[in-house]
């Protein structure tokens, strides 16, 4: 008996294997950006880190992530600042997801959603409910 298993879909052509969702993680403590990104690989995301807005733009235009995770309180470009620049420059399809510990009222998150966030999490979040989020995406 072979040890290997064989799957058919019924067609001679093979199944694309889907590629794992790519999500960028933006704040400006190095540890945070460590954390979720340690923690995204794990679960088998393609993750990567930027530090500061500017660095975070350019990370969109060569890594093209589904999905943004944003610190709001960050110096020189805030996290609205980089959402509302990801939605001028036609990444529609990206999800926005903003974090902050600072930023966490009612006005807050308005503020959030009219800059292009589509979820806003609390810092600290509970992981499995970031990970809920991502699960719901489909990579572009």
């Amino acid at each position: 008996m072979s040890p290997f298993l064989f799957a058919s879909s019924g067609s001679p052509e093979s199944q694309p294997i889907p590629r794992p969702l790519r999500v960028l993680v933006v704040d400006d403590e190095p540890d945070t950006v460590l954390s979720l990104v340690t923690l995204l690989r794990a679960d088998g995301y393609a993750a990567k880190g930027a530090y500061d807005g500017t660095h975070a733009l350019r990370e969109v235009e060569v890594f093209d992530p589904d999905v943004l995770i944003v610190d709001i309180a960050m110096p020189k470009m805030s996290g609205w600042d980089v959402a509302r620049e990801v939605r001028k420059v036609g990444h529609g399809r990206t999800v926005l997801i903003a974090i902050s510990g600072t930023y966490v009222k009612t006005p807050d998150m308005l503020l959030s959603r009219v800059a292009g966030f589509d979820h806003f999490l609390q810092k600290p979040c509970n992981p499995n409910f970031l990970l809920n989020i991502l699960a719901a995406v489909t990579p572009k």
